[in-house]
């Protein structure tokens, strides 16, 4: 039976000792539900794996309460510095080299000499780290490769029975997972789009090299994953009554079920209702999702990113 933990002391403290004894707790995070374990636990960070059918080779992300708990485990080079100055606690992700003295249990970060390390921006997670006193490694709380959990319901629909807890933080106001970037080569690389944007980014520390082919080098990176059941058609510009339509704008005509992203076009109100969509027309009895078109600038490259995956041919044991 997975509990339900209230947002207040009484809750934070329930998950932070169901943690610190290797047992997995979902919390709310300014972006999505994470599936927390204690990260310097190998057993408690294999059970994430066999709790979401997630694959061993595919990182997760560490969260911390302040960059100088995050840097205690990774090498923090200037940029680093600047980008957790410029955007902790928020939704970006950074991948270093593991110092020597590392305590996450290296199955947390796939057996790579880097990690996946953030301070999330969400008082309620934030305590939660405090609380616990170490690392916490958390994906997103629901089952490897479906569509990312938004409010606590999500979490109990693919996790319920499979988890000691959830830590009830009402709906996640970013919607979508962070950016993640990778600072351990000679040139910064960006990972996965999230919510902080490209732009920004490159503002604070120059020019960002695009495009994530090659091995497996941070979390996100599936070429199948946040998918619904349905299968989903990119970019339509006509929409059937058979087809269940994800609208940006104003809507196309003729679909046999509608969820308004942002009926004004915006990208930010479109992220936080992303997931919470793909979920809803999962459910809608039609044979497939057609989603319209989402400018590529700011957020828009995140939510395009999570549809192109969620629209990717699936792949058996690897989503």
């Amino acid at each position: 039976m997975t509990e339900l933990l209230p947002p207040d002391a009484a809750g934070v403290a329930r998950a932070a000792l169901l943690l610190r004894g290797g047992r997995l707790v979902a919390f709310a995070t300014e972006t999505v539900y994470g599936l927390g374990a204690d990260a310097t636990d190998a057993r408690a960070v294999a059970a994430v794996f066999a709790a979401k059918d997630r694959p061993r080779f595919n990182p997760l992300i560490c969260h911390y309460p302040d960059a100088g708990a995050a840097f205690a485990d990774v090498a923090a080079d200037a940029a680093a510095r600047r980008l957790a100055a410029a955007f902790w606690p928020g939704p970006l992700t950074l991948v270093l080299p593991r110092r020597p003295n590392c305590r996450v249990a290296p199955l947390a970060g796939a057996g790579l000499a880097t990690l996946a390390v953030r301070v999330p921006a969400h008082p309620l997670a934030l305590a939660l780290l405090e609380a616990a006193g170490r690392p916490v490694a958390a994906p997103s709380a629901n089952r490897s490769g479906s569509v990312s959990p938004t409010n606590s319901a999500h979490v109990l629909d693919g996790l319920g029975g499979r988890i000691a807890a959830v830590l009830e933080g009402g709906v996640c106001p970013v919607g979508v997972e962070s950016t993640v970037l990778d600072l351990s080569g000679p040139t910064p690389a960006l990972l996965r789009p999230g919510g902080v944007a490209l732009e920004a980014i490159e503002a604070a520390i120059g020019t960002v090299a695009t495009g994530s082919g090659g091995p497996l080098r941070g979390p996100g990176m599936l070429a199948s994953h946040y998918a619904p059941r349905l299968p989903v058609r990119l970019a339509a510009e006509q929409v059937g009554a058979d087809e269940a339509l994800l609208a940006f704008g104003t809507p196309l005509p003729g679909a046999g079920a509608l969820y308004q992203l942002s009926a004004a076009a915006d990208l930010r109100e479109a992220a936080a209702n992303l997931f919470a969509g793909l979920r809803a027309l999962d459910a809608s009895g039609k044979t497939r999702i057609a989603a319209m078109k989402v400018p590529m600038r700011g957020l828009g490259l995140a939510i395009n990113d999570r549809l192109a995956r969620a629209a990717a041919p699936r792949t058996a044991g690897l989503a």
